[in-house]
């Protein structure tokens, strides 16, 4: 098939467009998968962290145990206040309208605006200190508008028919949500989801403010530094700056699986 001028000028468009952003991929994480290998060694993983070290373990599980203790908090908010607001409630209801607005200006907030809010509320106002639990509390409000629209947005997809189909046979409200509806809207809520896991391992700002950046392995109560924070106080000491590629390396690995096991739960809930 022929393509007219116009036609082959946005056809070479979208070609440059995807080769392009495939090639920053390779070069940001070859970079630093490159600059990173030669200096992993046994140190790093370490299970204390010291200054000859500079051991990432207690970094690890302080970002392991974040995604979960966030997620636990704003993934069952997030998806109950999308059924509300997409099946209880009007379209036409100014409140959902203004709960709408709300959570899309509340995903585009910096994120140290949400670190500036944990250090007064939890560290200062509620006495928690810098302590996981505090970084984990922020962590939940900044993701929450993120899982909340994006599970809007995902029941929203699924067709009327389904609803339609499942009153016919005679199911009830509740029923029909948690049977047909959810499930069928189930790979755009695990999308959002893998969205706020990528916030929370990525994020740096708002946990200094509120978990701190002490090297260990945090209890409840006690600071801890996640992987990104990590990074960011060896990079900034200007001492250990390929130890930092190297936890970037492991960052960008942990990630990858995260999101490989996401989709591979999301394709299994789907096929069930």
């Amino acid at each position: 098939m022929r393509l007219d001028g116009v036609s082959l000028t946005l056809y070479l468009l979208l070609r440059f467009s995807i080769f392009s952003t495939l090639a920053i991929f390779v070069i940001v994480i070859g970079f630093i998968c490159i600059k990173g290998v030669g200096y992993l060694n046994l140190g790093l993983f370490e299970w204390e962290y010291n200054s000859e070290n500079v051991s990432m373990m207690p970094a690890i599980i302080n970002t392991i145990n974040m995604v979960i203790f966030s997620l636990a908090i704003a993934v069952p908010l997030g998806i109950f206040g999308a059924i509300f607001l997409n099946e209880y409630s009007k379209s036409t209801n100014k409140i959902v309208g203004v709960i709408s607005v709300a959570a899309e200006t509340l995903v585009g907030i910096p994120s140290i605006v949400y670190g500036l809010f944990g250090y007064l509320a939890f560290v200062i106002y509620f006495k928690m200190g810098n302590s996981f639990l505090a970084g984990a509390l922020t962590l939940s409000i900044m993701i929450l508008p993120l899982v909340l629209r994006s599970g809007q947005e995902a029941l929203k997809a699924v067709p009327m028919s389904f609803r339609e189909a499942s009153f016919a046979l005679g199911a009830g409200k509740l029923r029909t949500i948690f049977s047909i509806i959810v499930p069928a809207a189930l790979p755009g809520i695990l999308a959002g989801v893998i969205l706020s896991i990528g916030k929370i391992v990525g994020e740096s700002a708002a946990l200094l403010y509120t978990s701190g950046a002490v090297p260990q392995v945090a209890g409840l109560f006690d600071s801890g530094a996640t992987l990104s924070v990590h990074m960011y106080t060896i990079s900034s000491e200007g001492l250990h700056i390929n130890e930092a590629y190297s936890t970037a390396m492991v960052l960008i690995v942990i990630v990858l699986i995260i999101n490989i096991c996401a989709n591979f739960i999301a394709r299994r809930l789907t096929k069930a």
